[in-house]
């Protein structure tokens, strides 16, 4: 194709000059983009994988132990047992307010803060990089295969340890790649290390995934699938 090209704009004499630049102009404009598809895929370290995420001051830090307790105390009361909550709790909740409010605290900032810090930590551990996103990345990694045609392994999580999700609690669900691989991978064993091709994109995977005491469901930040998997070297 791009000799075929090449050919007609050499043979454009006879076309006007603004002729002549729009070819030339359409020639280059293809080989940037072709360039720009032969460009070799960014390597990525698992870090990278994590969002900047800016983490905000804990103010829980300063406070002391009764504190700390008191507010566990009233949070789970008034929050996440509101709808159960005995008379007897209810009336604790007013003494442990008054004792908050006499330390110059308020418990409902607080519990703003909590949800703040819960919403960073979330973000920090589940959510996708988007800087890593729809770009021919290469990651290594292992392989626990998720389904298998014959030895060859066509789906699979790649993790950043060996044992992660089998022998160990599973990583942060942004250091899991769920991939897909339908030309299959010969699997020489457990947790094979291998570099992974292809292009990133954010979607949540839960997979169930046998533990040497059970089963228990892993979530995943990232799917792919890959354009080559490789033996890692």
């Amino acid at each position: 194709m791009m000799t075929f090209c090449v050919h007609t704009f050499l043979n454009t004499h006879h076309l006007a000059t603004p002729v002549k630049q729009l070819i030339l102009a359409g020639l280059l404009a293809s080989l940037t983009v072709t360039s720009g598809f032969a460009a070799e895929p960014r390597n990525l370290r698992w870090d990278d994988l994590v969002p900047t995420v800016t983490v905000g001051d804990n103010p829980f830090e300063a406070l002391d132990f009764r504190q700390k307790n008191d507010l566990a105390k009233l949070y789970r009361i008034e929050v996440k047992d509101a709808a159960t909550a005995s008379d007897f709790e209810k009336s604790q909740a007013l003494t442990i307010r008054e004792n908050l409010d006499a330390d110059g605290l308020d418990p409902d900032w607080y519990f703003a803060q909590r949800e703040r810090l819960m919403a960073e930590h979330t973000r920090q551990f589940n959510a996708p990089n988007p800087e890593v996103l729809a770009q021919s990345v290469r990651v290594p990694g292992y392989i626990l295969p998720l389904e298998m045609e014959g030895a060859m392994a066509v789906e699979f999580l790649l993790v950043p340890t060996v044992g992660a999700c089998v022998h160990t609690p599973p990583p942060a669900a942004n250091q899991l790649i769920h991939v897909s691989y339908p030309k299959g991978y010969p699997l020489r064993g457990m947790y094979d290390p291998v570099w992974i091709i292809g292009e990133l994109q954010a979607e949540t995977q839960i997979e169930m995934v046998a533990y040497s005491d059970g089963q228990r469901n892993v979530q995943s930040s990232y799917v792919m699938t890959a354009f080559e998997v490789e033996q890692y070297k």
